[in-house]
């Protein structure tokens, strides 16, 4: 038996590019704060389960959205420099994906 697309879950053509958004509303995004050294908050969002090139791009647009700097560790959670809360769960949500704090 052949794998399930997203056209047969769906019932909608494939050329409409569904898949990335049911993709994306299917991972739950974990978001909590870390204290780094001198006591600098970092924010991180893990459970992701992304491409590494799609983590990365999510990364540069969370962090041009939010103004800050960060990085994508080794583990795969993206950190970001400083606290933002409500609206780092905004914007992950902006692009499609569901919030855990």
């Amino acid at each position: 038996m052949a794998k399930d697309t997203f056209s047969d879950i769906t019932g909608l053509p494939d050329d409409l590019g569904i898949e990335d958004d049911l993709a994306r509303s299917n991972q739950r995004a974990s978001i909590r704060v870390d204290t780094r050294r001198y006591g600098k908050p970092v924010t991180i969002v893990a459970g992701l389960d992304l491409p590494a090139d799609e983590l990365a791009s999510l990364a540069s647009t969370l962090k041009s959205q939010l103004a800050v700097g960060g990085t994508v560790s080794d583990d795969g959670a993206i950190e970001l420099q400083g606290e933002h809360g409500a609206r780092l769960e905004a914007a992950l949500r902006d692009e499609g994906f569901d919030v855990e704090l």
